[in-house]
């Protein structure tokens, strides 16, 4: 695809509703555990900043909108004021850089564990089922336990829930968010309604898609209505078996949700920002045994049918690379790419995609550590004589 007779690549301008963005690369939302007591601290400024560029789209690591909601360590929450306060020093310092930020909107449902719960409660969920001994929860000592049993949320508790991500929302857009991603992918609570492979309930939540994506569109309603649709991602995930999360019809499943967003977007006269999607290639478990995916091929087809359904901005996401990620864009595949470790430890990423640059291999064992500065803000740049040098170079082609 083109505009005009320019071919179309990661780094063309795109309109994002009302937003204008630079490039199409985008910052992956990524929980790093660096958020102290639950409050954005000045590391999380100074992390962001690095990765903000003059009109590019940053989407924040994901926020629990409730005390309910955490299920991994120093997570930043977006449900009190004091958490408002100190996430207001970081999108500013973001939007120095010219940069956009949406917040992501979270809770995990049954992937947490007690010592996470409000008076060491059980985690809440749509299912009285633990997540399988298989997986393993991180917990604040840095060691790792089990899952523990859920207790599903009754019918009468479930729009409390939906209004925590109203909240949120509202809470983010006061602490100057562009806007905010609802996380309804890889497992977590909006998952574990969507997914038949959790969702065993027999009340009006549970049984038939109609019913299992009711949760979802509630929570879309209700943000849309406090903020607007012009500042409301979703991100979903209907091949991806994160946390058990499996779908036994996942292009059903997504084809489903998007009817239910056209729709509503139909019915508002106005569009969502965006739809996040992730692709099979995320999980190779999900390839294998949900999604019934052979070859990168049908991966394409899956990914192609969902962008294709959806009426709107459509980001994809999971595995990608600079080639990959130009080849999406310019197939039409999707209209920006998120990258999430790519960036972690390339925080001039973007200009490293633009000249081809070497890129720096990020570390797994500091993803989730405390440390301010260790695998989180100290990764290098591109030494100022490379750049200089291959710009002078492509200035000559």
């Amino acid at each position: 695809m083109s505009q005009g007779s320019s071919p179309v690549t990661l780094f063309s301008p795109y309109k994002m509703g009302k937003f204008s963005l630079s490039h199409r690369v985008v910052l992956a939302p990524l929980t790093r555990c660096r958020a102290l007591n639950g409050l954005p601290q000045p590391a999380l400024a100074e992390y962001y900043v690095q990765r903000s560029t003059d009109g590019g789209l940053l989407i924040s690591e994901a926020a629990i909108v409730s005390d309910t909601g955490a299920g991994m360590p120093r997570v930043p929450g977006i449900y009190n004021d004091e958490q408002v306060e100190a996430w207001k020093k970081v999108v500013d310092a973001i939007h120095a850089k010219g940069a956009f930020i949406f917040c992501q909107l979270w809770h995990v449902g049954r992937a947490s564990h007690e010592v996470y719960q409000p008076g060491g409660g059980l985690p809440i969920s749509s299912t009285n089922n633990p997540i399988s001994k298989r997986r393993n929860v991180l917990l604040p000592d840095g060691s790792h336990g089990t899952y523990p049993k859920p207790r599903a949320l009754e019918t009468q508790e479930i729009p409390q829930v939906v209004e925590h991500f109203r909240q949120g929302a509202l809470n983010a857009i006061q602490a100057g968010f562009d806007g905010v991603e609802i996380h309804g992918a890889h497992g977590y609570i909006i998952d574990q309604f969507l997914k038949d492979g959790i969702n065993d309930r027999t009340d009006e939540y549970g049984g038939s898609l109609e019913n299992r994506c009711k949760f979802l569109i509630q929570i879309v309603q209700a943000v849309v209505a406090a903020i607007g649709a012009d500042r409301v991602g979703v991100r979903i995930s209907p091949a991806i078996d994160h946390l058990d999360a499996i779908d036994s019809k996942p292009l059903i499943l997504g084809l489903a949700v998007i009817e239910r967003l056209n729709r509503l977007q139909q019915n508002w006269g106005s569009k969502l920002a965006y739809l996040h999607v992730t692709q099979p290639r995320y999980s190779a478990h999900a390839q294998a045994e949900a999604s019934k995916l052979s070859n990168d091929e049908e991966e394409a087809v899956f990914m192609r049918t969902l962008r294709n359904s959806y009426h709107g901005t459509f980001i994809a996401s999971g595995g990608f690379t600079r080639e990959l990620g130009m080849q999406a864009i310019a197939s039409g595949d999707a209209d920006l790419v998120s990258y999430g470790r790519l960036f972690i430890s390339n925080p001039d990423l973007v200009l490293r995609f633009k000249l081809n640059a070497p890129l720096t291999k990020y570390n797994r064992k500091t993803f989730y550590t405390q440390d301010p500065v260790v695998g989180y803000t100290d990764y290098p740049f591109l030494n100022k004589s490379y750049y200089m040098d291959e710009e002078e170079r492509l200035s000559r082609l």
